[in-house]
This record gives C-alpha cells, structure tokens and sequence, in this order.
C-alpha cells in the first residue's frame, strides 16, 4: 500500500489543494504520492524537469497567484528533499 502525504512529492502542492484530489496511476487508480499536475497515467507529466527546474517553476507559478517572492521561494525550498528528487 502507498504511503499517504500531505503534500505532492513532486511539486510540494498541497494535494488537499488539487482539484482531482492526487494524480493518477497506470491503471487509473489515485495517487496520494503525487498531485495531477505532476503525475498522470502512471507517468510525470515533465519527466525530464529536474529538482532546481521544479524549484523556479513553483517559485514562478506561486508568484502570478500573488504570493511575494520570498514567501513563494519560501515554500518551494524544501523540493529538493521531496521523494520524488531522493530516488535517483
């Protein structure tokens, strides 16, 4: 059985904030590993993205929803210890 998380292990999201609830597995089932932006169909959506690049890009995404850039550098600085980057 897969372990439950809070958070995406992919992108730090929340996952109670993802509006399908987790993403998706090979055969259809939830993930409550990774959230649906991340993980669709058993795949990452951007399986060639890296640690840093996750990084910039929720720094990005969290600054257009208004958030101030050091809060949102804030909270993207702990993706690089997410499960998905300590399994290379």
């Amino acid at each position: 059985m897969e372990k439950v998380y809070k958070n995406c292990q992919s992108c730090g999201m929340p996952l109670k904030q993802d509006p399908q609830k987790g993403g998706t597995h090979a055969d259809g089932s939830t993930s409550t590993m990774y959230c649906s932006y991340c993980y669709e169909n058993g795949e990452f959506t951007q399986p060639d993205m890296n640690a840093q690049q996750m990084r910039d890009f929720v720094t990005d995404v969290l600054k257009k929803k208004g958030f101030p850039g050091f809060l949102a550098k804030m909270f993207s600085k702990g993706i690089p210890k997410l499960e998905r980057w300590n399994n290379g």
